[in-house]
């Protein structure tokens, strides 16, 4: 067509999306994707350290003894961990996990370590998976991630149970890095659709997945963003990792050719296509976003915080950074997360706010968090997300929640509120239409 033509048509069109693909990957940075969210607070927030520091703990061979302590040390008591469990106790499964009983916080937590490079199963899990390859009630999940959950579930739902009995006032946390972030999220799920083999509450239930791997599509994500809570730090390129992991590695001698298909497709490829595409896999929950880096400055800034369940916006571009991977380190998430939180800390000491107005303030942030969410469910309705359940159409959350911890599953769940709209549907034509002599549907006559 450029010699038919006599100008270089093809080569202009594909300079062009060279340029456009140039500049969202090497001049987009990662503070634009949150730069419309609110701001966490030290409430909200304030656990997140804390929850890093336990997660470093399952790195080590020997907690009494550590040799990657950070700063501080791990805060944790050695005589309250429950079990621990290895590669070789795991059977290359799922990484290593520990439980922990923590009396200081009212919290029994299980925590999940991240990948591990040397270690060929983390990747056969990691890699385990296809798009489309595996549903869970309405929606698709990561397939390797997901039998990893399962088996966790599997070896420690009835020592949770025993611990959840011991303590009916605790929180149960399933807290995760990396690889572990991804288990634990569909791990948490697991056990909110299977709270009667636990014996506990959902609003007893959380999930942090630190720097989480893609494992659940956007209707999942945005459904249980009451639960599950994300924390991502600038850059990091596990949560954007929108190629297939798979196509990845097959291309390390091709770099180049990745770059040219990636290339096309993101330009090529509409944002609303991606977003109703149900086999997309997303970051899990409510998202925390660490920005501590402004674009053309170097160095670090005071790290800002910023939270919100979005639907359309998440993080669905990988950042072309030195820093990527950097970002990626449960050191560094630990460090930045404590400055961050240490500034609210110090902002709340310098605004002197009273105990009663923290109380209430604290109030507040969980009836935002209730809209918010609720704003996020109707809003993936609106967008056409398959499967997006409207609470305006369906209930609340916990009412749906409820309707599928009986043990039915989301077919049944959908045919039974089809079922109740055709009911409804049948009494609005009654009201309205009589069938005549000859079978036919009038009109029904008002008596004046």
């Amino acid at each position: 067509m450029s010699f038919i033509c006599g100008l270089p048509i093809l080569e202009c069109v594909y300079c062009l999306a060279c340029a456009r693909w140039a500049w969202k990957k090497c001049l987009y940075t990662a503070g634009y994707e949150s730069e419309h969210w609110g701001l966490a607070t030290a409430e909200e927030f304030e656990s997140v350290p804390r929850i890093c520091r336990v997660i470093l703990a399952v790195y080590e061979e020997d907690i009494r003894n550590p040799q990657w302590a950070p700063q501080g040390g791990y805060g944790i008591n050695p005589d309250w961990i429950v079990l621990r469990k290895d590669y070789g106790d795991n059977q290359g499964r799922v990484t290593p996990y520990m439980i922990y009983l923590d009396h200081d916080h009212a919290e029994i937590i299980l925590a999940v370590s991240g990948l591990n490079l040397a270690k060929e199963s983390d990747y056969a899990v990691l890699l385990d998976n296809k798009l489309g390859q595996t549903e869970f009630h309405g929606g698709y999940v990561h397939n390797g991630l997901l039998k990893a959950a399962a088996w966790v579930f599997d070896a420690e739902y009835e020592v949770l149970r025993e611990l959840v009995a011991a303590n009916p006032s605790y929180m149960l946390s399933f807290i995760g890095h990396s690889l572990g972030a991804g288990v634990v999220a569909l791990l948490t799920m697991l056990a909110l659709h299977n709270r009667d083999k636990l014996g506990i509450q959902r609003n007893k239930i959380r999930c942090y997945a630190i720097a989480p791997a893609r494992c659940m599509s956007l209707n999942l994500a945005v459904r249980y963003a009451d639960v599950i809570n994300s924390v991502v730090l600038q850059d990091d390129f596990l949560p954007r990792a929108t190629t297939a992991l798979d196509d990845v590695f097959k291309s390390l001698l091709c770099w180049p050719c990745l770059l040219c298909l990636m290339c096309l497709k993101d330009t090529c490829t509409l944002e609303e296509k991606k977003l109703r595409d149900p086999r997309r896999l997303y970051a899990p929950g409510r998202l925390y976003h660490i920005v501590e880096r402004k674009p053309f400055r170097f160095g670090r800034f005071p790290p800002v915080v910023r939270t919100a369940v979005p639907v359309d916006g998440r993080f669905d571009h990988i950042v072309l950074s030195c820093n990527a991977t950097s970002d990626h380190a449960i050191l560094w998430i630990e460090r930045e997360s404590q400055w961050a939180l240490d500034l609210m800390l110090e902002k709340d000491r310098h605004m002197e706010i009273p105990a009663e107005q923290r109380m209430e303030r604290q109030e507040s942030l969980a009836r935002e968090h209730t809209e918010e969410y609720r704003a996020a469910l109707q809003r993936a309705v609106a967008l056409d997300i398959p499967q997006a359940y409207s609470p305006s159409s369906y209930g609340t959350f916990h009412e749906m929640d409820a309707g599928e911890d009986s043990g039915r599953s989301s077919g049944k769940s959908s045919s039974l509120s089809s079922k109740k709209r055709t009911e409804s549907w049948n009494e609005f034509v009654g009201r309205l239409f009589d069938v005549d002599d000859s079978g036919h549907m009038v009109f029904k006559k008002t008596s004046l």
